[in-house]
């Protein structure tokens, strides 16, 4: 952004090459039309040194994201093996998913009807289950 310095400072060169008389009405605007000239190019410089660190500030905290993302989902992807042992049912009464673990269907002393409690809403759920008592085998 320094090129905006310098056609500033080449304005100024013009004018003073030009000797503009500050006391005419038209050499007073024109000085100061390059003023604010010269006050625009110094504050778009300085924007533009900040917006150049806030780009490397972003960078970095995108890396840090990047790098805990890989660390959190990498956590996940160590236990999705235990996640296969749950079976994902949905609470009748307010709608929310839950994960009972597939032991709970083995353990089962009422054959084929398991009564939890929702860890939501607290009501209780009643689930049917294969039995795995050998009821079946005895008949």
């Amino acid at each position: 952004m320094s090129y905006l310095n310098e056609r500033v400072s080449y304005l100024k060169g013009l004018a003073e090459g030009m000797e503009l008389d500050s006391n005419t009405k038209e050499g007073k605007l024109l000085l100061h039309i390059i003023e604010v000239l010269g006050d625009f190019a110094d504050t778009i410089e300085a924007m533009d040194e900040e917006l150049g660190e806030m780009d490397e500030y972003v960078e970095a905290i995108d890396e840090d994201l990047s790098d805990l993302e890989d660390e959190v989902y990498s956590e996940y992807d160590e236990f999705d093996d235990d996640y296969d042992d749950f079976q994902e049912v949905e609470c009748p009464e307010c709608g929310e998913t839950i994960f009972i673990d597939d032991d709970v269907f083995l353990d089962d002393e009422d054959c084929n009807e398991i009564e939890i409690s929702c860890p939501n809403c607290d009501k209780t759920i009643y689930l049917t289950s294969d039995c795995h008592c050998g009821c079946d085998e005895e008949e």
